[in-house]
This record gives structure tokens, C-alpha cells and sequence, in this order.
């Protein structure tokens, strides 16, 4: 979402002229022109933007874009004081909810949903509506904002990303309208906007614009209640300029909240985010996690109880025949995306536990070895897998005796029902205390040669490279209890 003013086509050309340093030169009157043109050519430009210089004393109000400090600063400050002064009627402050919402929904519904994203086709009424209300809303014309808007979808959270999250809350919020920008370093000219210029109304708001900024902004509410109810003054104040300023930082959080509040149930790769809060300030906009995964899709919220004003006035529309082509994402591509990042979660999650040495890092022994050693130390072998538990006789469940009749020998039939078939959390907790593996022990070296052979096994890894665990899946469990008394 993107918010500020549309500049005239003549400012570039003004600025041009004072926000560059001109290069130094000691050319005499008396050089020749061919002489200038050659030494011209020669020596590298040196101009540099104003926005490619460090703040000074002397150049900082070189660094401000004015024109937009006094459309979302001076004059929403200058409204907001003077409705101290401004008594608020009941009708003005109808009024003013009212265009607020509509103002806000031509943000939203319009510049955003449709023209930015094309989620769905609308009919020339709808568009019109769109187009003046959106410009009464002040946050530049239809093609400037959703030219902007296009960028900052391709080149998210880079530096070509007009208004990053990277670059802080404030910036994101509106310090990117405050700061000039260089244009030469922008990416409007990387994304097609060929469908906006196609589009009769773009074309005519766009040419138009301060004078539609001008009319809906301020001139309609005030004419509004002055022609309706005699309060020009309150028309101007609360519907237009203090409505304006809700609308302003409304849509402005977007950029700000929406990139910082909240979670990532799709992608958290970037920074977009989901969160009720946002939704309810921004007509439903909150849902952004879902938005940048999924653009195209008309809707931002997909549960039916999730705040998304937006989205029903929308589909309200398609049923008074205003809109149509109603875009969705099919549900596959969006539940593949939920469990694609869940699974990403629960690696992460597994990642920082303790679930024994890899089996394929076991030192391999022959049986006979494993036997000698454990003369000396507490191992038991279960489905070819050699485990030290001199730690846990102590704490044995099944009290130490049983543990301790199983030391040197294999106990796989007993760990696997012969005596007690241990729970998931008993493999999990046995699998920490692996030592080695036994040469032809079972599944351990059937699995190591599969793993080899790049045969498909039991054991599957996660996005980390790590082995996965399924419950009931251990390298200790026997599916069919080997029947014998064992170490029993």
C-alpha cells in the first residue's frame, strides 16, 4: 500500500536544477567553445542528487519534499487545531464517518484491489466512483499510486522497495513521502503499467489530479454540509481535513504496521504480516502475509469471522452487477503454502532439540566387541543399535533390575513388547543415548545402504538436512515384536 501526493510533470525538471551540486570549474571567459565542448566530454559528470548527499545545516530543507510535507503534515496539523475551534454537529460528523469509509473503501477496493492487483473487473460507474473518492483520499492519482504500488510488491524489503520496512517503521509509515528520492535509482519503469494508461479513467485522473484532489478532498465535504445543513466551516474542518488525516495514517499502516505486527502463517521470507489489528484500522488490509503470497486474490482475510470490509464490499458489488471476474486463489495453492511454512516452523523447532547422534555418525562394531565392552560400561542393544544407559538405570520406570538384565545382550524383543512395548517417548529419550551401531545390526545398516545407494528409506529429511523422526517411525521400534524372552 503507498500513500502521498502526485507531483506535476514540470517539479523533476526544477529540481533538477537545484538539487544537484554543479560540478567545479575554472573555465576563463576566454576558452574556446571547442575547447569547453572537448574537456566537457572528457571529464566525468559529477552532479549528484540531493538525495545521495548528507543532511546539513545548509542543505537539509534541500532533502524535503515539500509539497507533500504540507498535503499529510501542515495541513491535517492545521485542521486538527483549527477543529479545536470547530464545534462537531451531528450531521457533519455523519458526514464525516461516511466519507471517511468511502474515501478509505476508493483506497482499498480501488487503487489497491483493482487498479494495483486487477483482483477483479469493474464497470465504468464503479470506476468513476472509485477514481474521485480515491482522490479525495490525497495519496497521489490511480497510475502514480499503483505504479508504486507494483514496485514495492517485485522488490519487496530491498533498497528499489519505495518505502521498505527495512529502513525502519517511521520511514515505512511516511518518511519515505518526506525524503526526496532520487529518480534515476527508481524501479517505476520496471513494472508494466500499460493496463492503467489503457484505462480512460486512470488517464483522466491522472492529467487532472490537483483539481480532483482539490474538489473531493475539501470542496465536496464542504459543500456538502454548507449546501445541507448550513455548516461549511465543520464541512471543511471534520469531513474534509480531519477525515482526510484518519484516512491518511488509516491506509498509511499498511506499509508500517502491516510489515511489523503480527504473524507469518505463509512466508517469512519478507516481512509482511497478519494481524486482526491492522485489519480493523485498514478496511481489512491487515491480512498482509496472505496479500503478498497471494495478490491477485480479491480477498485479504479468507475466514469468515477475519475483518475484511474491503473484501465484502466487493463481492457485494458483483451482486449489484458493479463488478465482476472476481479473483481467488484456488484453495490447494494456498493450503500448500500454510503447511509449507508450518513444516518450515517445525524444522526450525526440531532443529534446536536433542534427538541422539545421526545414526549414520555411529561408530559401526561387530557384535563380539560390543559384547567385550560392556563388561566394563552399560550397553544394551536394541534393533542393532548400541546404547550406554549407565545414566538411566537409576531412573528406570521398570526399576533397575530389569534394565540391568539386559546389559551385553540384545534386548530388542524385550524394548519392543516381549516384556513392556515402550511408548514414543521411550525411543525418543533411548535415542540419546546411542554409542554405535552393530555391523549387519538389522534396519541401522539397511537404511545406511539405502542412504548410499540414494534409495528411497523410511527416514526423510527436513529443510535442514536433519533426519526426521516420525512418532512410532524410530530406529529402535520393531513394528512386529520380535517374540522371545531375550534378555528377559
Amino acid at each position: 500500500m503507498t500513500a502521498s501526493a502526485e507531483t506535476t510533470s514540470a517539479q523533476p525538471v526544477a529540481e533538477s536544477a537545484r538539487e544537484r551540486v554543479p560540478r567545479s570549474s575554472s573555465t576563463s571567459p576566454s576558452r574556446s567553445v571547442g575547447s569547453a565542448a572537448s574537456t566537457a566530454k572528457q571529464a566525468p559528470s559529477t552532479f549528484v542528487h540531493i538525495s545521495e548527499q548528507p543532511f546539513t545545516l545548509a542543505n537539509w530543507h534541500q532533502h524535503i519534499n515539500w509539497l507533500n510535507v504540507v498535503l499529510i503534515i501542515i495541513i491535517p496539523a492545521a485542521g486538527c487545531t483549527a477543529a479545536v475551534f470547530t464545534p462537531l454537529q451531528p450531521k457533519t460528523a455523519l458526514l464525516a464517518f461516511v466519507y471517511y469509509i468511502l474515501t478509505g473503501l476508493s483506497i482499498t477496493a480501488g487503487y489497491h484491489r483493482l487498479w494495483s492487483h486487477r483482483a477483479y473487473s469493474a464497470r465504468l460507474p464503479l470506476r468513476i466512483l472509485l477514481a474521485a473518492f480515491g482522490g479525495g483520499a490525497v495519496e497521489g492519482s490511480i497510475r502514480w499510486w499503483s505504479a508504486g504500488h507494483r514496485v514495492h510488491h517485485r522488490f519487496t524489503d530491498t533498497d528499489r522497495d519505495p518505502y521498505s520496512a527495512r529502513k525502519g517503521l517511521l520511514y515505512s509509515h511516511m518518511g519515505w513521502m518526506v525524503l526526496k528520492h532520487n529518480p534515476k535509482k527508481s524501479a517505476r519503469g520496471r513494472v508494466d503499467i500499460t493496463d492503467l494508461n489503457a484505462d480512460p479513467v486512470v488517464r483522466w485522473q491522472h492529467k487532472n489530479y490537483i483539481a480532483v484532489l482539490v474538489t473531493m478532498a475539501f470542496l465536496f465535504p464542504m459543500a456538502v454540509a454548507g449546501l445541507g445543513w448550513g455548516d461549511w466551516k465543520g464541512g471543511l474542518v471534520w469531513a474534509g481535513i480531519v477525515r482526510l488525516t484518519v484516512v491518511h495514517h488509516a491506509t498509511f499502516c499498511v506499509n508500517s504496521l502491516a510489515h511489523w505486527l503480527g504473524d507469518q502463517p505463509f512466508d517469512d521470507r519478507r516481512s509482511p504480516r497478519d494481524h486482526f489489528l491492522t485489519a480493523i484500522v485498514t478496511f481489512g488490509e491487515g491480512y498482509h502475509n496472505f496479500h503478498h503470497e497471494f495478490p491477485s486474490d480479491y480477498r485479504n482475510a479468507l475466514k469468515w469471522y477475519q475483518y475484511d470490509p474491503t473484501k465484502w464490499v466487493i463481492w457485494a458489488l458483483k451482486h449489484v452487477g458493479l463488478a465482476y471476474d472476481l479473483k481467488t486463489f484456488s484453495q490447494n495453492a494456498i493450503e500448500q503454502g500454510l503447511v509449507q511454512q508450518k513444516q518450515k516452523k517445525l524444522d526450525k523447532w526440531r532443529a534446536r532439540l536433542n534427538w541422539g547422534v545421526p545414526l549414520e555418525q555411529l561408530p559401526v562394531m561387530e557384535f563380539e566387541e560390543f559384547q567385550e565392552q560392556a563388561k566394563t560400561r552399560a550397553l544394551v542393544l536394541i534393533a542393532g543399535v548400541v546404547h550406554d544407559v549407565a545414566n538411566f538405570i537409576e531412573q528406570h520406570p521398570g526399576g533397575k533390575a530389569l534394565i540391568q538384565s539386559g546389559i551385553g545382550k540384545d534386548a530388542t524383543a524385550v524394548f519392543n513388547g516381549g516384556v513392556y512395548d515402550h511408548s514414543n517417548a521411550a525411543h525418543n529419550l533411548l535415542a540419546t543415548m546411542r554409542v554405535g551401531v552393530i555391523h549387519g545390526g538389522m534396519e541401522v545398516e539397511v537404511w545406511k545402504m539405502a542412504q548410499r545407494e540414494n534409495k528411497d528409506s523410511t527416514l526423510k529429511s527436513d529443510s535442514n538436512n536433519a533426519s526426521i523422526v516420525r512418532a512410532g517411525a524410530q530406529a529402535t521400534r520393531i513394528q512386529a515384536p520380535v517374540q522371545g524372552a531375550g534378555a528377559a
